[in-house]
């Protein structure tokens, strides 16, 4: 069935869509999870989550699930699913300790396990990327990975909005865009050895230090 991704920046109206598509599936005889995986981890979240409960109407079942996607997709069953939100989903398996790797090999099982519901699965996620540049390691690491697990499930998705203002925008695979959906993809490019000594003594130092750090 469909799978939906909703992305966009704080308060662009992502979970509020998510919860008047849910409505619309439910007006139609639909019975509707939400899969909320946010965490009560201070007073400033638990309102947070209370606010999100409020919106929400008073029949809808909830999971709270903060790591395991694809099990609380399964106990979702025939009903129309929200996942709110990937972004805290990411950030749960981060602080648990996975490695990226591991992370967006769970992504690609989640997005898959989304594909293959009988029922609609609408997903919220944000964009981090367009804001200022991380000023940590951990941030800038969440960030990117954040942004291939968004990209995961725009994938597999039927339809992605990018969320705006409370305005949303279709986007698509560029490739389909460009007129090259038919052609097949190359083959990652292997960069070559290169063939200059590497620096040595002070001057290789300081070339090493003008870097800038790997994305």
């Amino acid at each position: 069935m469909s799978v939906v991704v909703l992305v966009g920046g704080a308060r662009s109206g992502k979970s509020s869509l998510a919860v008047e598509i849910g409505r619309r599936h439910q007006a139609t005889g639909s019975a509707v999870t939400v899969v909320a995986t946010a965490p009560a981890v201070d007073d400033d979240m638990a309102a947070r989550i209370e606010r999100h409960r409020a919106e929400r109407p008073a029949g809808w079942a909830t999971i709270e699930e903060p790591v395991d996607l694809v099990g609380a997709l399964g106990r979702s069953g025939d009903d129309v699913a929200i996942v709110d939100c990937l972004t805290l989903w990411v950030s749960n398996l981060m602080w648990r300790g996975d490695g990226d790797d591991d992370i967006e090999i769970l992504a690609r099982r989640a997005a898959s396990a989304a594909g293959d519901r009988a029922a609609p699965t609408i997903v919220v996620t944000n964009e981090v990327g367009l804001g200022v540049h991380p000023d940590t390691d951990l941030g800038r690491r969440y960030r990117d990975l954040l942004g291939r697990v968004n990209a995961t499930w725009a994938a597999v998705a039927d339809t992605t909005l990018l969320l705006v203002a409370g305005r949303a925008l279709e986007l698509h695979d560029p490739a389909r865009l460009l007129g090259l959906d038919h052609l097949a993809p190359s083959p990652p490019a292997v960069p070559a050895p290169s063939r200059s000594a590497a620096p040595s003594g002070d001057a290789g130092r300081d070339r090493a230090d003008a870097r800038p750090a790997r994305r």
